[in-house]
């Protein structure tokens, strides 16, 4: 018989963001995102830069990830990010201005410019931000994540 849940811990180099028994957990891969049940087969992978969430009997629970590496264990995924913020906890106004300032900067370089992938980040990260915001319910999070 599989298990039913799923210890799930996310670190990052300043705080633990979270020790939470859950049943589901979804999140951003390198290559794509991932989802982790009970029973899932153990891996180590590359996190890229999206939402993770996770499933507690009918709630879920939404987080900004910036980058790092997941290991999946038998029973246990342990997230180390460069950088995780909940939903509640993200500043719409100031994502939304860090999105304008990417866009901005990505607007002026050229693609062979070695700025070109720290303002490709810069915007990538403001998007998850916006939309881990919006998924969570943060109030005013919602129109500016839908238009991108």
């Amino acid at each position: 018989m599989l298990p039913q849940d799923i210890e799930l811990d996310i670190v990052t180099p300043e705080r633990f963001v979270l020790h939470e028994t859950v049943q589901s957990v979804e999140l951003p891969g390198k290559e794509g995102d991932m989802g982790i049940l009970p029973g899932h087969a153990p891996l180590l992978s590359e996190l890229g830069v999206g939402t993770l969430s996770y499933r507690k009997g009918s709630d879920v629970e939404y987080f900004a990830v910036i980058r790092g590496f997941v290991e999946v264990l038998p029973g246990r995924v342990i997230v180390l990010a460069d950088a995780c913020e909940r939903a509640e906890e993200i500043d719409v106004a100031r994502a939304r201005a860090a999105l304008e300032r990417a866009k901005s900067e990505m607007a002026t370089k050229s693609f062979a410019d070695a700025d070109w992938d720290r303002a490709s980040l810069a915007l990538n990260r403001a998007l998850a931000r916006l939309q881990a915001a919006a998924k969570g319910g943060v109030a005013g999070a919602s129109e500016e994540s839908s238009r991108h």
